[in-house]
């Protein structure tokens, strides 16, 4: 998760995608144009924080609780998301997320 928000911060659209599993609602086939979404979101919004609240890592999926903490166009976009990531070889992937915007403790 960490590698992800950096990845973002610092307009790392290929890290993005690469760390996408095939199953995310968010893949898209065409990498040009999914590419170009990315980096409009990555320069229209300031990456202030990250805090991890929770993380489980059973065996083959895994759970990642975090607020990011972003500022998009001068307004706060922050959000608290739980994430699902799954392991595909040595790599774990982002599949989906169940977000609330604001700081929430209780997702």
């Amino acid at each position: 998760m960490r590698s992800r928000y950096s990845a973002y911060a610092l307009n790392k659209a290929n890290y993005i995608i690469d760390t996408t599993h095939k199953e995310s609602p968010h893949y898209l086939k065409n990498k040009s144009e999914w590419k170009k979404e990315i980096l409009v979101f990555c320069k229209s919004t300031q990456f202030q924080n990250l805090e991890i609240i929770d993380e489980s890592v059973p065996s083959k999926t895994a759970t990642v609780t975090f607020i990011a903490s972003l500022l998009q166009n001068g307004h706060d976009i922050t959000f608290t998301e739980k994430s699902t990531f799954k392991k595909l070889g040595e790599k774990w992937l982002y599949v989906s997320g169940t977000k609330k915007d604001g700081i929430h403790f209780d997702l």
